[in-house]
């Protein structure tokens, strides 16, 4: 059992890993942004490390501040709740290359499921029912509208990376699918880092 965990999250998810350690007995470490420098699971953390401005990618996405921090309070493991981080095998590996303990599968596991496209494409080798849609990451709008000349409405665009709902949009008619499709890999990019969308 961990004696000291970081968790590489906020808010709620931050909330629920923080209340579960206490009843383990684990102290905690929360990280912030500047932006969320007052943010209630800073308050109930056993401790607290800023990493960095407001935007994700200078903070919750910065995998060397989060393994800094992990290192300045002695952390054992690293939690990353669900979104941000917690599908990136790159990160897995880091925190495994340097003593701490990722609280999620292994870098493998999160390479051969982490990445959805990849995901189903592993399952329809498997020869597991898939739901009809694209083989693989759809670079443009213009490749996405051959894809859906041959998939029924309504569909989901969705970010490759991440979770959460991120970088995610239903689209009922072909109308929808060039805003819907542009918004999804814009916030996908914010999120995640990976601007990478399938459907």
């Amino acid at each position: 059992m961990y004696k000291k965990i970081l968790i590489a999250n906020r808010g709620e998810i931050a909330l629920r890993i923080i209340r579960a350690c206490r009843e383990l007995d684990i102290e905690t470490v929360a990280v912030f942004s500047e932006a969320d420098r007052d943010s209630l699971h800073v308050r109930f953390a056993d401790e607290a490390v800023c990493i960095g401005p407001g935007p994700s990618p200078q903070s919750y996405l910065n995998i060397p501040h989060l393994i800094s921090a992990a290192e300045i309070t002695n952390a054992e493991a690293i939690h990353p709740g669900y979104g941000f981080l917690a599908e990136n095998a790159r990160f897995a590996e880091i925190c495994e290359s340097s003593d701490i303990a990722f609280i999620g599968p292994s870098p493998q596991v999160i390479t051969q499921m982490g990445d959805k496209a990849f995901a189903k494409e592993t399952m329809k080798k498997a020869k597991v029912p898939i739901i009809p849609g694209s083989d693989g990451v759809v670079k443009s709008v213009k490749d996405a509208r051959k894809i859906v000349e041959k998939v029924e409405f309504p569909l989901i665009i969705k970010a490759v990376a991440g979770g959460g709902g991120r970088g995610m949009r239903v689209v009922r008619d072909i109308a929808d699918l060039e805003n819907a499709f542009n918004s999804a890999q814009s916030e996908a990019g914010a999120a995640f880092g990976n601007p990478d969308l399938y459907i």
